[in-house]
């Protein structure tokens, strides 16, 4: 494998390094697949919507060591060549920065793509810590290096993404969608965190002030199911801390990642979720595959005829209010999303046993964050982290290591509906004010619980702010509906699936699968 190691830059025919924003908005302004916005910041529609997973690889010649694809390290040097000598005749663009801002837990990592896609350079650099002090020395840990404009003949749809975890190296061919170059980065560091003795969390990161002191929460879940939503909504001044990944490491301490967030913005709406509305919007942001009806107009955050998976990157600064992952006290709670539209309740509180269980069930209804394939099905993601890069029994019974180690509660959170999807006139919706109520609730600590009689978890009989018991204990719908051997039939099932799906991942905790009897 070509090795990135020590101040790397191609050998193309132009090198931009270390562009300033306003050099890079100049650079985005000038693609041809770019609408200037309303919000005097610029929305590029992209080929490719969501990220790759079937086109994505891990190098290697050990496939035992990971729950990924592989392809061999010959193939991966084929591979490296062949982007090296495309980059000899383009223009590049360098970004330079870092995952996490914590001196003794940082990664810097560098980013080098065609300056003909500058916008996700300008993304790039909106989530990257700086360090004016660095020089032209830097040294990379991790390397995105990103072609979209050559295909990768014989990979699902031509595209690769190709990730050398020991050279810390990840290409990308022929994918002009952001979140590559964001996950590739991300998805190295997952191995370096584990190293450590943590483990890396697809997870947003608050600190709500309360009565007996600021609580630290996280907020684990897959793109699309509530994730940052939840995160940036307010209870008691809370703030936010990360966006998207954090690392846990023993007794609960935590470490940040990124310096901006990347925000999904279908159905995004301004009464809803003021603070990420008016980023999104500000003209610091840059916006992907927004519905944008013509050049200086306004974007229509409700249409999905091109893609629900429009983004937007901006930079902490943007929102006015956040904190910083060094003042966040050690984990108080953990709160794992799924959007379910079954009997899944609005909150759940799991038990010792159970916590490691449910975060490696990672159970969810797809996005379109997960491409088509993923959209609408019933899904489970270890960890809700589809970006770990090794065996997915080692995040659940680090998992288990971790909350030993940290003392903090677990909750199972529906960001979805309870007796059906949005198309079942029987359903009730899981809404945004709903799920803000809850986690002010656990902050707090004002819910009162009782045990379920099906999965042995702690159900809700009060939560300040709900008024609908239903939407608390599904059973009780199901009753009053006449559904109840239905209900029956999805506890039955899920029983037997759940279980089926942990014996498939070899070397986890066996006291994992016997949590899923404790009822």
């Amino acid at each position: 494998m070509t090795q990135i190691a020590g101040p790397y830059v191609p050998q193309a025919r132009t090198v931009r390094r270390r562009p300033s924003q306003a050099e890079l908005r100049a650079l985005t302004a000038a693609m041809p697949t770019a609408r200037h916005t309303a919000y005097d910041n610029y929305n590029v529609q992209t080929q490719v919507v969501a990220r790759s997973t079937e086109s994505t690889y891990i190098i290697s010649d050990h496939p035992e060591l990971t729950s990924s694809q592989t392809i061999s390290v010959a193939e991966g040097q084929r591979v490296a060549e062949l982007q090296e000598e495309h980059l000899r005749g383009r223009d590049v663009v360098v970004i330079d920065g870092y995952i996490g801002n914590d001196p003794e837990f940082r990664c810097p990592a560098r980013l080098v793509i065609d300056q003909a896609w500058a916008n996700i350079a300008g993304m790039q650099d909106h989530l990257l810590f700086q360090d004016d002090s660095v020089g032209d020395d830097f040294s990379p840990w991790f390397t995105v290096v990103y072609t979209p404009g050559l295909t990768a003949p014989g990979y699902p749809k031509e595209r690769l993404i190709a990730v050398d975890l020991e050279a810390g190296v990840t290409r990308v061919l022929n994918s002009d969608y952001f979140g590559e170059s964001k996950k590739g980065l991300l998805r190295m560091w997952n191995k370096l965190v584990y190293e450590r003795g943590g483990l890396a969390l697809h997870a947003g990161c608050k600190v709500i002030p309360t009565g007996k002191g600021d609580r630290t929460l996280l907020i684990v879940g897959l793109s699309g199911t509530g994730k940052t939503t939840t995160t940036f909504t307010r209870q008691n001044d809370s703030k936010p801390v990360q966006d998207d990944f954090v690392a846990l490491m023993p007794g609960g301490r935590v470490y940040g990642t990124e310096n901006g967030c990347f925000a999904k913005t279908y159905a995004l709406s301004a009464e809803d979720e003021p603070t990420i509305h008016a980023a999104v919007t500000s003209p610091i942001a840059y916006l992907e595959n927004v519905s944008q009806k013509e050049v200086d107009g306004p974007v229509d955050f409700f249409d999905e005829s091109y893609t629900q998976n429009g983004r937007a990157v901006f930079p902490m600064s943007a929102l006015g209010w956040s904190k910083d992952a060094r003042e966040a006290a050690a984990v108080s709670a953990l709160l794992i999303l799924n959007r379910n539209d079954g009997i899944i309740p609005a909150v759940a509180r799991l038990s010792v046993e159970q916590a490691a269980t449910y975060f490696m069930l990672g159970e969810t209804k797809g996005t379109a964050a997960g491409g088509a394939a993923e959209a609408g099905r019933s899904l489970r993601v270890p960890g809700t982290n589809p970006f770990f890069p090794l065996l997915h029994a080692q995040q659940g019974n680090r998992f288990r290591e971790l909350h030993e180690s940290g003392g903090f509660e677990v909750f199972l959170l529906n960001t979805g509906s309870v007796g059906g999807d949005d198309k079942d006139p029987r359903a009730k919706k899981v809404r945004i004010g709903h799920s803000s109520a809850v986690v002010k609730a656990i902050a707090e600590g004002t819910i009162t619980w009782e045990r379920d009689p099906d999965f042995g978890y702690e159900v809700a009989t009060t939560v300040p702010g709900i008024d609908d018991e239903e939407l608390l204990r599904p059973r009780l719908l199901y009753g009053r509906q006449g559904r109840e051997a239905e209900h029956q039939q999805v506890v039955e099932r899920l029983r037997r699936e759940r279980r089926q799906y942990l014996e498939g991942f070899p070397g986890v905790d066996q006291r994992l699968l016997a949590a899923l009897q404790d009822r």
